[in-house]
């Protein structure tokens, strides 16, 4: 060494989630913050009159009928002509039906949630091409939603109230928050749920403030706690469908003393969706500020790429899986993210984030799924979930680091491997394709 220069003390070993967050975590942050426009949905509960209410019903009722007579049409074309029918030709055939004496009725109701229809099912064939969903299928009466969308020719919007085609009066709406200042709806999308009650959302023009975050944290989710993060913190399960077990069993049971189709069965089917209401909104509720917070407080997220559709086979855990809501959750954290000018990291899901540890990188052998805690041959003890949730983090951030932007691939779900614990050497940045 040459004199004058300080000689550095030799660092020591550190572990692969320290070596790698403190490349991201230690950079200064931005001190500006930046506003970001984009187009968001605001939902309300309204409460119909009577006249309301039965122009509505109806409807839904042609709405269901074109999506399904458009999809027939299609479907038989390419089956017996091996011919596409697009949008412009299901257009032209709705003109034809309403001339008819049988379909006339499609008149009565505004045509433009008809052709929003047409364009839905357009959507949907496109999907389907792409290869991102599967084949169409028929709306049922029974158990399909209940919608219609209205652009802004069939609807009014004046003074903060609204009026739809068809309607002498505007809709009593619940403003349960206000509408952004200036706001006006594009696109007004009325619904009715399984336990009756009445659902306008008013697409808007939103601007989201994008304030700096600095921190970066990996997700691991679990069913004893719902998330854990690479801090240490877990986030605890509340078991929404659990709480609420015995009142929807009760429910059950009096639905099913019933005779199906009486006016007794109806008034029990009602209660039973209402409880089912009930957890799906407490559910939904408590995941949007988790997911808030989450996106709030770090710039950057890594996440698995689970796949619970798989997961649910699994009979003992379906329920619990089910009721903790990973896929929702995910979603959540995607569009916020966007909105938010966050990085969300998608891990492959055969990353072996809950065998690998964290300190010296040395892999374990395969651990049962009630062994919560382990110890690596470096002497480590780890939490086996924070040290999962420690591990998707330096993986998501190395990817980062080394140029990854690639999706998710998909070849890794038809490998036949168990769908409890999917783990493999693998990382990936992005959002999959649904």
């Amino acid at each position: 060494m040459g004199q004058g220069r300080e000689t550095r003390p030799q660092p020591r070993r550190i572990g692969v989630y320290a070596r790698v967050t403190a490349r991201f975590i230690n950079k200064p942050a931005r001190l500006w913050a930046v506003s970001r426009a984009v187009k968001r949905a605001f939902k309300y509960r309204f409460y119909p009159s009577p006249a309301q209410a039965a122009e509505l019903a109806r409807t839904f009722g042609c709405v269901r009928l074109v999506y399904n007579m458009a999809l027939q049409a299609r479907t038989e074309a390419w089956t017996l002509r091996e011919e596409r029918v697009g949008y412009n030709a299901t257009s032209a055939m709705l003109t034809a039906w309403k001339q008819t004496d049988d379909l006339a009725f499609l008149n009565e109701v505004s045509s433009v949630p008809l052709q929003q229809a047409l364009r839905h099912l357009q959507a949907a064939f496109t999907n389907f091409w792409a290869k991102s969903a599967k084949y169409p299928t028929f709306k049922s009466k029974k158990r399909s939603r209940r919608s219609a969308e209205y652009t802004t020719s069939a609807f009014r919007w004046r003074d903060g109230r609204l009026t739809l085609a068809k309607m002498a009066e505007p809709l009593d709406i619940v403003w349960s928050r206000p509408l952004p200042e200036g706001a006006s709806p594009s696109t007004v999308t009325v619904s009715q749920d399984a336990a009756g009650r009445w659902f306008v959302s008013l697409l808007c023009d939103d601007v989201i403030d994008q304030t700096p975050a600095t921190g970066a944290v990996g997700i691991d989710a679990g069913l004893d706690s719902l998330l854990t993060l690479s801090t240490g913190e877990k986030i605890t399960n509340p078991r929404h469908e659990r709480a609420d077990r015995a009142r929807l069993a009760r429910a059950q049971r009096n639905l099913a003393r019933k005779e199906q189709g009486s006016v007794n069965w109806a008034k029990a089917r009602l209660q039973v969706a209402r409880v089912h209401a009930r957890i799906t909104d407490r559910r939904r509720d408590h995941l949007n500020k988790l997911t808030t917070r989450l996106v709030r407080e770090n710039q950057t997220i890594v996440i698995e790429d689970l796949t619970v559709r798989n997961m649910v086979t699994n009979h003992s855990l379906a329920r619990a899986i089910s009721d903790a809501a990973w896929r929702q959750l995910r979603t959540m954290l995607e569009y916020k993210a966007g909105w938010h000018g966050r990085n969300l990291v998608v891990v492959d899901r055969w990353f072996p984030s809950s065998r690998l540890c964290s300190v010296c990188g040395a892999l374990a052998e395969p651990m049962p799924l009630h062994m919560r805690s382990w110890t690596c041959r470096c002497g480590q003890t780890h939490d086996r979930d924070v040290n999962a949730a420690r591990n998707i983090l330096a993986e998501g951030l190395s990817v980062i680091a080394c140029g990854g932007g690639v999706r998710p691939q998909r070849e890794s779900s038809r490998t036949g491997q168990s769908s409890v614990k999917q783990e493999t050497q693998r990382a990936t940045a992005g959002t999959p394709r649904l």
